[in-house]
């Protein structure tokens, strides 16, 4: 299975390339998952605890596609990361680092190939898929890569205290793991105070509160309503857990 994460918008031209040139490197009968192509623009920290989360999901041999890039065509190196029986394939960026920093075993190349026909500015269709293609066969292409051991860019194992992802029901997930926050604990974000509640149904209509979402991720959500426009909450926002 190849399961795609993205920036590039399902609406736009870019994902459907990208899955043609997997369909003709991948074996026939490769499943690939479009797990999520409305990553925060351009942000490689907030996708770097987005994909955490997500992929635990996923079982082992699961191959990860995942192009946030803007220093595509730049300095920035391309490579292959293996975590815990999981490959992910995608920049140099912070990206990949999140997932490095916790897993308890990791392998980690740089993809030194480059296709002759490499657009300079869409490396997710010529460079990492037909690398991600190439997992799915089987084939560690050792001909293509260098081990290096170490990822250039990092962001550490640590939560992000901040909004990261806004759904179109506009409940703001967040960079902070559940399991590390107390139940009795408030979170301002964007000036509110927020306390906890196990579900929606437990809240009372109107109102916001803070819960563990299905990713294990702390959520900040308002029952019926758009939490992120109610309450003037945005990608990047900064949250504070205040204990009681």
């Amino acid at each position: 299975m190849i399961v795609l994460f993205t920036d590039f918008g399902a609406d736009d031209i870019y994902v459907g390339q990208m899955r043609a040139a997997l369909v003709r490197d991948a074996p026939a009968g490769t499943a690939i998952v479009d797990l999520l192509h409305s990553v925060p623009n351009f942000d490689a920290r907030a996708a770097a605890h987005l994909l955490a989360a997500l992929a635990c999901q996923f079982p082992a041999e699961t191959i990860f596609l995942a192009v946030i890039d803007p220093g595509v065509g730049g300095a920035r190196d391309a490579v292959i990361l293996e975590a815990d029986g999981k490959w992910y394939v995608g920049p140099d960026n912070g990206l990949l680092s999140v997932v490095a920093a916790r897993a308890k075993q990791i392998r980690i190349w740089c993809i030194v190939w480059r296709p002759q026909a490499l657009s300079a500015s869409f490396h997710g269709r010529d460079l990492f898929a037909p690398v991600a293609a190439s997992i799915a066969a089987g084939q560690l292409p050792v001909d293509k890569i260098e081990a290096t051991g170490k990822l250039d860019v990092h962001f550490g194992p640590d939560d992000l205290p901040q909004v990261i992802y806004v759904d179109h029901y506009g409940n703001a997930l967040t960079g902070l793991r559940a399991s590390n926050v107390p139940r009795e604990a408030t979170i301002e974000a964007a000036g509110h105070r927020l306390r906890y509640a196990r579900v929606f149904a437990d809240a009372p209509d109107g109102s916001a509160f803070w819960y563990e979402n299905s990713s294990g991720l702390v959520e900040i959500a308002l029952s019926r309503d758009s939490a992120a426009a109610q309450l003037g909450l945005k990608i990047g926002d900064v949250l504070k857990v205040i204990a009681s």
